[in-house]
């Protein structure tokens, strides 16, 4: 078992954009040779399709919880494929150096049953939780945006905001999931190149969350 360097959540509507997140996962696995990296995958088009068999049947709060779960499990055999060079792991004693490390939440998530089980949860708290379970130094949230952006024509982005003002850009859960010890910023994910320096230097080009 190693301790990440960092958490990196990589949302689900990066899967709308097949190229950039091919060349993401491709860039994260060249990092991760030389650091160690997690990533906790979003829900994506698996966990639309529970939302929507949610609306239409009411599951309820515990089978749509689950569903969701598994829908994460599916998008990271995604992104294992397109990193080429990555394993899916299901905990933290499976993380290794020297290769990315996808998470399979599920069958740990199942374990521990840490978070409540309602959609006011999302793999954003879950990789939050997964960040400071791990003791990792560092949670981003890679997302389809340059990070917390304030409204107007144009939109401005915010270089530092406080976590209990993120709502409508992460879940209602996260800012009480995430240990204050955890750095935490949100970056674009169709811009790779901020990651890594991100991952190099402590800064970048995104929002960091304070």
């Amino acid at each position: 078992m190693a301790t990440p360097d960092a958490v990196l959540k990589v949302g689900g509507s990066l899967g709308r954009r097949p190229a950039a997140l091919r060349r993401l996962m491709r860039v994260l696995a060249g990092v991760a040779r030389t650091r160690v990296l997690v990533v906790v995958p979003g829900g994506g088009e698996f966990a639309d399709q529970v939302r929507r068999a949610d609306r239409r049947l009411t599951l309820g709060d515990t089978a749509a919880h689950w569903m969701a779960i598994l829908a994460m499990d599916q998008y990271a055999y995604i992104l294992a494929h397109l990193a080429g060079r990555a394993a899916v792991v299901r905990g933290r004693r499976e993380v290794r150096a020297g290769r990315l490390n996808v998470l399979a939440p599920s069958t740990w998530l199942l374990r521990e049953d840490p978070l409540p089980r309602s959609w006011e949860v999302t793999s954003d708290s879950i990789g939050a939780w997964v960040a400071g379970a791990m003791r990792a130094r560092r949670f981003v949230l890679v997302k389809d945006v340059d990070g917390f952006l304030a409204p107007g024509r144009p939109a401005r982005l915010v270089p530092r905001v406080g976590r209990r003002r993120l709502r409508g850009v992460v879940d209602p859960r996260l800012a009480r999931t995430l240990p204050a010890r955890v750095s935490c910023w949100i970056v674009s994910g169709r811009h790779p190149a901020r990651l890594v320096r991100l991952l190099e230097t402590g800064t970048t080009y995104g929002t960091e969350v304070v």
